[in-house]
């Protein structure tokens, strides 16, 4: 499932290519025909990414909500601009690290996550947006004919971005926006950052709920999901079983401080990169394999890279949790 980061992204390549322009909208596999035509024709005027979900708003103060859920992508086509302050698919050149080391070299990630090359100038191309990009591809044919289940494809004069197997695709009023917004819990990228860290921690402390589900609950926190789960934990060194009220306040306000950090940096590079401090060399490993980007996440059976125990891997909640049973006892 797409993690808040690839939900911030997707929603700026719609302010760089769909925002302000009039869309026409239609339902090639038929499951929106009646929202398509709604929307057909009016002008996306804004965009908002909360949580794991993203709004579009058009004239007429029609919205349209999106939840990927576990399966659901973002495809783009045509003249693809890519804001300069993020990366693409594909990424940029100069990408800065939490030390603030500059690497400019391209590097390519086999995985399919972003890379740190640059696409240049707006293009004909094809650009993949959901938690795995992957990468561009040149198009030929304008526009392009609809490939697998496409749930809604929205289409300007230059720009194509066609929605498949999202959990959600539905349109709402002004007010259905704000009550479903009103469920979810504080986003470091759309809340008050000191308002969030008091939501999240009052809210943590008063629940019985074992620490790791409770990261990964909506109406907790925005935008956490199963790597960013992990990768906290450990770094807070906290127990995922632990409950909620039992955790100490100051690792519960820390925990936010850490999200509030890594998202951006997620959103920034396209990668959900967990380590710090590392020296340009291993920051390129870490930005071209996974392997070398996480402390826990996805280790199972690995020596920890702080104490030498093995990463346990456990079912909680239908959901794999890795953790260290040594620096997290």
């Amino acid at each position: 499932m797409p993690e808040g980061h690839s939900v911030h992204r997707i929603a700026r390549q719609f302010e760089r290519n769909i925002v302000g322009r009039t869309v026409a909208a239609s339902s090639p596999q038929g499951r929106f025909v009646e929202g398509a035509e709604v929307i057909d024709g009016r002008e996306a005027v804004e965009v908002r990414a909360v949580a794991k979900q993203m709004f579009l708003r058009f004239d007429g103060d029609v919205w349209l909500r999106v939840h990927l859920g576990m399966y659901g992508a973002w495809d783009f086509s045509g003249d693809v601009s890519v804001d300069a302050t993020i990366a693409s698919s594909n990424g940029r050149m100069g990408q800065t690290n939490q030390r603030g080391t500059v690497v400019d070299e391209a590097i390519m990630d086999a995985a399919g996550e972003n890379s740190l090359s640059s696409i240049g100038a707006p293009r004909r191309s094809r650009v993949r947006m959901s938690e795995q990009t992957t990468g561009l591809e040149e198009q030929s044919e304008w526009p392009p004919p609809p490939v697998g289940a496409v749930r809604l494809r929205l289409l300007t004069e230059t720009t194509c971005a066609d929605l498949r197997g999202p959990t959600a695709c539905v349109l709402q009023t002004p007010d259905e926006v704000q009550a479903t917004i009103d469920k979810l819990g504080p986003d470091p990228l759309v809340d008050d950052l000191d308002e969030g860290e008091e939501r999240f921690t009052a809210t943590v402390k008063k629940k019985p709920t074992p620490i790791g589900l409770l990261l990964m609950d909506q109406a907790v926190v925005s935008g956490i999901g199963n790597v960013y789960r992990a990768e906290i934990l450990f770094r807070a060194r906290q127990n995922p079983h632990t409950p909620g009220r039992e955790v100490p306040e100051e690792v519960v306000r820390e925990m936010w401080r850490d999200w509030a950090r890594l998202l951006p940096i997620g959103v920034e590079t396209g990668q959900m990169m967990t380590m710090d401090d590392l020296d340009p060399a291993a920051y390129r490993r870490a930005m071209a394999r996974r392997a070398d980007r996480h402390w826990v996440y996805h280790r199972e059976g690995l020596p920890c890279r702080v104490c030498g125990t093995a990463i346990v891997m456990e079912e909680a909640a239908g959901r794999k949790l890795y953790w260290c049973p040594n620096c997290q006892a």
